[in-house]
Formats: structure tokens, sequence, C-alpha cells
């Protein structure tokens, strides 16, 4: 790329982060909060929100049903959507589709979802589930380049939403059905060409190898980073959180804490080398990835200001970090039913409670392996000092399916209990308490959370469109979709007015104010 290209496209990217007319990447903005300074939709008249437009997303494959779990992006007036081979740009203010990209992914995989794309001047990037990275012109859908860069053939699929950090587009691998290696890596966005791979587990000699019994075991142990992470521009630090290891639900053949699974690591964006680590649930065997976003959040720790990154964890806790080190500030359980742990260590890390591991006969765990909360975007306002996030309280019976003392892929059944109570909670940042919680009428949900400078938290339960007081929790307008919410809305301005998007299903809805 000239210098001249590469200076305009920085400059663009940085001036989007700064807008309140833009949704430049799949958190917003770099933070991950999930949060808008913008107030025209606020707490005192958002019961008079309506239906603006609403479009139906058509499919370039038969027989498949759209599922749009990808968040959009919207830049000058555009949407950007995708679904599993598909992307679609989307006229902001009428919901007319303006051009759509097909490409039907190869192999024997999951037909699960995409998260969306990224944009890096007039270029938007997005991975396929048969694992390549395709560059598109954001003006028309034309494909620019697309670079393998995982075998699908090993049972690698990929669904994560990329991430530009100058003129680094960051993506992840995902997949762990057959015990393969997680990568996160960073490619050129002018050619597609690999520019460093940072390998989850490590090899032979490097810091954290000790936490494997073997090479064999450090090699096939996983931990793909499917949701995209977080970046620090002051600190140069790129933030995520990395998956389960392999096998899943038997430690047997994998005994130690088996990093960097399971963990929040900062990496360096330009060379891919690992900064620090927090292990978030040292040798799991229960299949809570960390991949929740790793929040950062600009505040006050015994009266000094801090630069903090928080996550809200499968595994039932919250964890509070110094992100400029790693080192853990708090650990909270969130999870009034969760008895897989037999405390914190001195690090501030869950110890494992060996007879609430996968057994034969079957074991009584909480949380279930769907987890306290899952992928779904949680949320944090700065004008509450509130994390949002919701959460599932129950529990499940685990059951040891391959007792072999090397077995591959998934080791372990789980049988759901009845009786399951979710909740939307709001978390006081410094204390890792409960401000407040709302309880559903039924399991689920929420399906990726928004904090507004308007007072507002809006989130969707099932096909319910909701928005409430982001202080007291209180509800304070709702709405009914054809099918249930899939991903987090957004909100941007265009022309003066505030729009907030939600994608369910197949459709996108777009709602504002009735004047």
């Amino acid at each position: 790329m000239t210098a001249r290209i590469c200076i305009a496209a920085l400059t663009l990217a940085a001036s989007l982060l700064a807008q309140t007319d833009a949704w430049p990447n799949y958190n917003g903005d770099y933070s991950g909060r999930r949060f808008s300074p913008l107030t025209q939709i606020n707490d005192t008249n958002v019961q008079n929100l309506s239906l603006a437009w609403s479009t139906k997303v058509k499919n370039g494959a038969e027989g498949y049903a759209v599922r749009i779990s990808a968040t959009p992006l919207m830049v000058d007036g555009v949407l950007y959507v995708t679904s599993l081979d598909n992307v679609w740009a989307i006229d902001a203010r009428t919901g007319r589709e303006l051009w759509r990209y097909y490409r039907e992914s190869k192999g024997d995989m999951p037909r699960t979802g995409n998260r969306g794309v990224a944009l890096y001047g007039k270029w938007l990037y997005f991975v396929t589930l048969d694992n390549n990275l395709v560059s598109l012109d954001a003006a028309t859908g034309k494909q620019r380049f697309l670079v393998n860069f995982a075998d699908p053939k090993h049972l690698f699929f990929s669904t994560v939403a990329p991430l530009v950090i100058r003129n680094h587009v960051i993506i992840a691998t995902g997949g762990d059905a057959l015990d393969i290696p997680a990568y996160v890596q960073a490619h050129d966005p002018e050619t597609g060409a690999l520019q460093w791979k940072w390998r989850v587990t490590p090899a032979p000699g490097q810091p954290g190898a000790q936490t494997w019994p073997n090479e064999y075991a450090a090699s096939h142990g996983g931990g793909h980073p499917w949701i995209t992470g977080t970046y620090d521009s002051d600190l140069n630090l790129y933030y995520v959180g990395t998956g389960n290891p392999d096998p899943v639900g038997s430690g047997e053949s994998r005994k130690g804490d088996n990093l960097y699974t399971c963990s929040i690591v900062a990496l360096n964006p330009d060379t891919g080398k690992l900064v620090w680590h927090f292990q978030v649930s040292p040798h799991d065997t229960h299949d809570w990835d960390a991949v929740q976003t790793p929040i950062l959040i600009d505040g006050t720790i015994n009266g000094k200001p801090r630069k903090l990154l928080a996550q809200a964890g499968r595994n039932g806790y919250f964890t509070l970090l110094d992100r400029t080190n790693g080192r853990n500030l708090l650990t909270k359980q969130i999870l009034p039913t969760l008895n897989w742990s037999k405390g914190l260590n001195k690090l501030g890390q869950p110890i494992p409670d060996p007879a609430k591991e996968p057994h034969a006969d079957g074991t009584l765990v909480s949380p279930p392996t769907s987890g306290a909360t899952n992928w779904p975007p949680h949320s944090f306002s700065p004008q509450t000092g509130y994390y949002y996030v919701g959460i599932n309280e129950g529990f499940s019976l685990y059951y040891l399916t391959d007792p072999d003392k090397q077995p591959q892929g998934f080791a372990f059944r789980e049988a759901g209990l009845g009786g399951n109570k979710s909740a939307l909670l709001a978390i006081d940042y410094k204390t890792g308490k409960p401000a407040w919680k709302h309880y559903w009428r039924s399991p689920g949900g929420p399906n990726g959370i928004l904090s507004t400078a308007g007072n507002l938290l809006i989130t969707g339960h099932g096909s319910y469109l909701m928005a409430f007081d982001a202080a007291k929790g209180k509800t304070l307008w709702h709405t009914t979709l054809a099918n249930p919410l899939t991903n987090g809305p957004i909100t941007y301005t265009l022309d003066g007015k505030q729009y907030i998007i939600a994608g369910a299903g197949e459709n996108l809805y777009a709602f504002a104010l009735d004047h």
C-alpha cells in the first residue's frame, strides 16, 4: 500500500471512532463497552419509539435459514451486515439493499453464524466458515482477494468479526471438534498476506509450556478465540479472550493449568508477541470459553485513576484487571448457584473442585455448559459505572462419555435440568457486587446489550426488544419482533435522527422516535 493510501485509511478509521453518526467496528469502538454518547432517545421519551423501517435479507443459498448473529457496521449512511456465506450493504435510512455478496463455504462443518465485517478505508473484510479472509470493495461488494488461513479438512471453522488496528487485520481460528491448535493472526489489508501468527498453546521451551504434560497435549490443546477483542491505543495492546482446552470435558490427558486457554491475553498488534495473560479458568473441564469481550474501563480504584479491563465470564465470575500488566484487582462470584470451584487462589483465580469434573455416573454442576453467560455482547456505561450482562442460574448433569486416558474431541455429554432462571444483571465495576437485577419470566437471553448516555439499556429477551432505565433497571419500553434477537442492538444518527438497529433471524429492524 502506498503511504498516501495508508495514511488516509488510518485517518478515516480514527475519525470514525470519534463520531456518533457511525458504528465502525464490531463493538462500536475499540473499548468493547457498546456504550453510545447519543441522548436524542432517552429515558424520558423512549416510550415514543416506533418502527422506522424493516428489511428481510435474501440468502444466496437454498435450504439454509438466515441468522443475523453479526453486529452491523454503519458508516456514511450504509449498514454492512453478514450471515453465513453472505454480506449485505443496506441503506441505513430506508433498509433498501444496495448489494449482496455470496460465496458458499466448502467442507463438513457446523452451519453456524458469522459475526460481521471490519472496515479499512473503502475496503471490507470478513472471514468465511471455511477459513478464508475475504476483502470486498465497500461501494460495490466486488471481491478484492480471498486468502485461506486454516484447513477445513482439519475441522477448523471461523466466525469471528475481524478488527482493524492501523494496517493489521486481526482474525482468529475457531473449532474444537478434533483437538486442533488455535491461533490469533494478523494480515495485510492490501494483499491479505500473513503478518504474524500467535498460537494459543505454547510450544516446548516457551513460557507456559510447563502447564501441559507434553508437546502432544499442548499442540492439540485448542483454545480458539472466536469473539472479537478490544484495543488500547495508548498502550498499543490488543486484548482477546481464548476458548476452552481440548479434549473438551476431560482433563485426564492434559493435567495442569493448560495455558493460555480460558484466558484473557494482551498481544502487541504489530508483532503478535504475548505481553501478559490472566487465566480465568485454570484447567477447564466444563467447556467454559473465556471469549467474552474484554471491556476496557478508565475508572478509579481506591481514589486513583486506573486503566482497567473487565470480563463477566462463562464460569460465573466477574474479573477486573489492571490492563497495563494483567494484575488481578478483583474476582467476584456473580452466579448464586455456582458450585464448581473451592474458592480463589492468591492470584484471584478460581480453584477447580475435582469432585465437580464430569463423571460416568453424572456430576451436578452449576453453571451448565452454556455458562453463566455466553458470547452475546455485554456493555459498560461510564455514566452509571455499571457493567451489564445476561446471566443464567442453572444446573446440569455432566457425564463423562470417553474415559480413555487420551480422548479426542468432546469427552462428555450434558443433561440439562429444569427450573433454570435467567436475569439481566448490572454490576458495580469497583466492587463486583450487583447494583440491580431483572429476572426474566422464562430462561434464556439476553441477546447482546447496548447502553447509552440517555440512561438507557437496550437489549432483547426472546422476541422482545426492550429498553430499561440503565441506573435503576426499570422497564421503560418493549416491542415484539418476528424472531428472537440474534445479537446486540446498535445506534447511530443520520440527518439529525437517532436510530436503533436490531437483528432478529433474517430481519433487520430500525426504530426512531415518533415525533
